[in-house]
C-alpha cells in the first residue's frame, strides 16, 4: 500500500496556491509541518488514515527540486465537469497545461482526463471514470 507521496518544489507559496485551488474542493485537508505543505483527506477520531497522503516539500539535501521524467501523481474527481473545473482553477492558480480535459483514445471509455503541471514541473492528472455519464463511444 502506498502511504504518501511527495514531490519538491522550490517556491512553497506557488504551490500552496496551485494545489490549494483544486484539492480542497477533492476534500483534502491542508497542514503545514516545519513549511512545508501535507494534504491528506480528514478522517474521524479513532479512525486509520485515508491513503496516500500528499505532500509538497523542499528537498531534503537542500538541492534545486525537479521534476521526474514519467512521474505523475492522478487526483480522481467527481465528474467530468468537476474535471474541467479544477483544471481551469489550477491553471488560474498558476498551473501549466499539459493536455486539455477530454477523452483519450488509448485509456477505456469512460476515462476522461486533464493534465497540468504545478509551478515546479510536477505532473498532475484529474480524471474521473464515472460509469453514470456518457463516455467517449456514447
Amino acid at each position: 500500500m502506498i502511504a504518501y507521496v511527495t514531490f519538491g518544489v522550490d517556491d512553497i507559496k506557488r504551490a500552496e496556491r496551485f494545489y490549494a485551488a483544486f484539492l480542497p474542493v477533492l476534500g483534502y485537508q491542508q497542514e503545514r509541518y516545519q513549511g512545508d505543505l501535507s494534504y491528506a483527506l480528514p478522517v474521524e477520531s479513532g479512525q486509520a488514515a485515508v491513503l496516500p497522503e500528499f505532500y509538497v516539500k523542499s528537498p531534503f539535501d537542500g538541492a534545486a527540486a525537479t521534476a521526474g521524467n514519467g512521474t505523475m501523481v492522478a487526483f480522481e474527481a467527481q465528474n467530468q465537469q468537476q474535471v474541467r473545473d479544477l483544471h481551469a482553477a489550477a491553471m488560474e492558480a498558476g498551473g501549466v497545461d499539459d493536455g486539455q480535459p477530454g477523452f483519450r483514445d488509448a485509456y477505456g471509455p469512460n476515462f476522461y482526463v486533464g493534465y497540468l503541471r504545478d509551478p515546479q514541473g510536477n505532473k498532475i492528472a484529474l480524471f474521473s471514470s464515472n460509469p453514470n455519464e456518457a463516455g467517449r463511444d456514447g
